[in-house]
């Protein structure tokens, strides 16, 4: 006769106690939404994971029309369809993690006024099947990358350098900004429902307050530091720099934006802490 198996299922009264240990024993349900998120996004659709692709193409064909030919925004001195694809690869992860995690209550309540789980999983899901778009939208920006490095007369101006071995924390850093904010923001929509109509426009704010679309060399000095506020400011320019060699890396700017982005993750993880012991009588 086996050992009887007692599960206590106890609330979290701190909002400092976070669920680590259970998301490891419910990782099996984690990496089931992880696949979920990944694979019902275009199951229905004709051109399926290939719009990973189209829709930064797309924008980035935009924005090289709008700014670089008509507004002529400088990209410094490179190939406008290569400076504004490599910005959209550091903001695409980033939006992406934002705007599936800001509505985890209000999408999830079915799911979690039926059976108990770590809450946290589920943005943690969509955080990581995030990853599959990000690899397929850097597949395809090492395509243009080649094809202008080696195909164009502006090759000469493209320099890859060792900041590339700073991509996975970059990365991380992406998603830790993105999973902060996203959790403050469906903390807020599981009270009020204005949250959820303004998470879009916040993040189609926030990408213009970022140097995705100009460089932050064309911001002026003296008001520069209000852009390295943002933490998404350092990460795009990291990237440019790593991919490109151009952009503005500077120490105090890459501390500004890691000490905003531990800022953002921690009240983040706070707030959804919080919020998740009562949410389901509001919601």
């Amino acid at each position: 006769m086996s050992d009887a198996v007692e599960i206590v299922i106890e609330p979290n009264r701190s909002w400092f106690r976070f669920p680590w240990r259970e998301i490891v024993q419910y990782r099996d349900l984690l990496f089931l939404l992880v696949r979920r998120d990944f694979v019902a996004k275009y199951k229905q659709t004709v051109l399926g994971p290939l719009w990973f692709v189209i829709q930064p193409l797309m924008t980035t064909v935009v924005f090289t029309v709008v700014f670089g030919k008509i507004a002529k925004i400088p990209t410094d001195d490179l190939p406008p369809m290569l400076f504004y694809l490599c910005g959209m690869l550091a903001w695409g992860y980033f939006a992406k993690c934002l705007g599936g995690t800001a509505s985890t209550f209000v999408n999830n309540a079915h799911l979690f006024g039926k059976v108990y789980f770590p809450r946290l999983v589920v943005p943690l899901s969509v955080v990581i099947s995030n990853l599959g778009a990000f690899l397929i939208q850097l597949a395809t920006f090492l395509a243009f990358w080649v094809y202008f490095k080696w195909f164009t007369a502006a090759g000469a101006l493209i320099h890859a350098n060792w900041f590339l071995a700073w991509l996975p924390l970059l990365l991380i850093q992406s998603a830790g900004i993105g999973l902060g904010v996203g959790l403050w923001m469906s903390a807020l929509s599981a009270k009020y429902r204005d949250f959820s109509y303004l998470s879009d426009f916040l993040t189609q704010l926030w990408l213009y307050a970022t140097p995705v679309v100009y460089p932050l060399s064309a911001v002026p000095e003296k008001w520069r530091w209000v852009s390295a506020v943002n933490p998404m400011s350092g990460i795009v320019e990291s990237y440019r720099y790593a991919f490109l060699g151009a952009g503005t890396v500077e120490p105090l700017y890459l501390g500004l934006s890691a000490g905003m982005t531990v800022f953002l993750l921690v009240s983040g993880l706070l707030v959804f802490n919080k919020v998740e012991r009562t949410f389901i009588d509001t919601v």
